[in-house]
């Protein structure tokens, strides 16, 4: 599904929030492998599990054409910094809630750019009947946490030493929840 870009301005930071469109591929794929790198919040090592330009492209479409779908990113400059992603289920029982997950470069961390995707997957799951988003997040992104919460978002369950990072030690990934109606 496609929405309407939105313009924010934050700390003298001007960036867009747009749906993807195709001729982001290429970028996607890039900047997934970079953001990747640069943080442990997430589930993948730089490398793993790449997407490449055409395995972005058929998801861009299948989200473009997909009413419980939605992927957006964030320009600066004309440059793609980040982007989130709410994917829904096709099976009937799951098809009223979708899974929000998200990752910007750490040098625009601060800006207001994941609370701003969220924000908008959050308006547009209230516009589109999605009565629940879900997500992950590990137990050390307290920042995250915090943002979740106050976004509605409630603690729902803990996998117990769900992560190995790199000092050796496993780490708990906390499930959020968040209920429409």
């Amino acid at each position: 599904m496609r929405v309407e870009q939105k313009e924010f301005h934050v700390q003298n930071l001007r960036y867009v929030i747009r749906s993807a469109i195709e001729n982001d591929a290429k970028n996607l794929s890039e900047l997934r492998l970079q953001i990747d790198g640069e943080t442990e919040n997430l589930d993948r090592e730089k490398g793993e599990a790449y997407i490449d330009e055409l395995g972005f492209k058929q998801i861009i479409k299948e989200d473009t054409e997909s009413n419980s779908n939605l992927f957006l990113v964030v320009e600066v400059n004309d440059r793609i910094v980040g982007f989130s992603r709410c994917e829904g289920n096709k099976l009937i029982r799951f098809s009223h809630k979708v899974e929000f997950g998200v990752c910007v470069l750490k040098d625009y961390w601060g800006f207001g750019i994941g609370k701003n995707l969220l924000k908008e997957s959050v308006h547009w799951a209230d516009l589109n009947n999605i009565k629940k988003i879900i997500l992950n997040v590990l137990e050390t992104n307290v920042n995250a946490i915090k943002l979740y919460e106050k976004l509605g978002f409630e603690v729902e369950g803990i996998l117990k030493k769900d992560k190995k990072l790199s000092d050796g030690k496993y780490y708990n990934t906390i499930m959020m929840g968040r209920v429409n109606g």
